[in-house]
């Protein structure tokens, strides 16, 4: 269960965000700082700020401004830490029933569903996502893992390069297109 202490940063996550929304920022993929964080992360070159970006379009992404929603984000995070998949699940599928319109949501169940091995609902839940939010580098290279698994290179380059496009400063997305490409080229000869 939730303890006391997760009660209060949800409460708190909830105010922060009740306030925002006072003010006309919204929630996850639709708020307003976010054009502005996605030009800075494509134009910087400096490693030390694109981090710093990267972890306040993550922080956005995970805002809400209804509590319920909230609540079963730290939930779930917490079951999907704690390796209860299904107890993640539970709280991942309440928590898209309640916001189905919160991008964050479905990239998190397709998250544990992954996790669990479903790739078939991870796929499914990743395109919702990106329906939601196409920017989503996130869900993008969880697809590319998923096509690597599958033994499927070709889709996975593609959904890796479409999440470096969106943000070029993932080094280990990087690494595997590059690896991938050279297990592609290796099979032309």
């Amino acid at each position: 269960m939730i303890t006391a202490m997760r009660i209060a940063l949800a409460l708190v996550v909830c105010l922060f965000a009740a306030a925002f929304g006072a003010v006309g920022v919204e929630a996850g993929q639709d708020d307003k700082r976010l054009p502005a964080l996605f030009d800075r992360l494509k134009t910087t070159r400096a490693p030390g700020e694109a981090e710093t970006v990267q972890q306040t379009i993550w922080a956005v992404w995970l805002e809400s401004t209804n509590a319920e929603v909230n609540l079963l984000m730290l939930e779930g995070i917490d079951a999907m830490n704690g390796g209860d998949f299904k107890r993640a699940l539970t709280a991942f599928d309440a928590m898209v029933g309640v916001d189905p319109k919160f991008a964050e949501g479905w990239n998190k169940r397709a998250t544990v569903e992954f996790l669990a091995g479903d790739f078939k609902a991870s796929v499914v839940d990743i395109q919702k996502t990106l329906e939601l939010e196409p920017r989503h580098w996130g869900a993008l290279a969880g697809l590319g893992q998923i096509y690597t698994a599958l033994g499927d290179e070709e889709a996975a380059v593609r959904a890796f390069k479409r999440a470096l496009a969106i943000n070029p400063h993932l080094a280990s997305v990087k690494a595997k297109v590059q690896e991938l490409e050279a297990k592609l080229e290796k099979r032309k000869i």
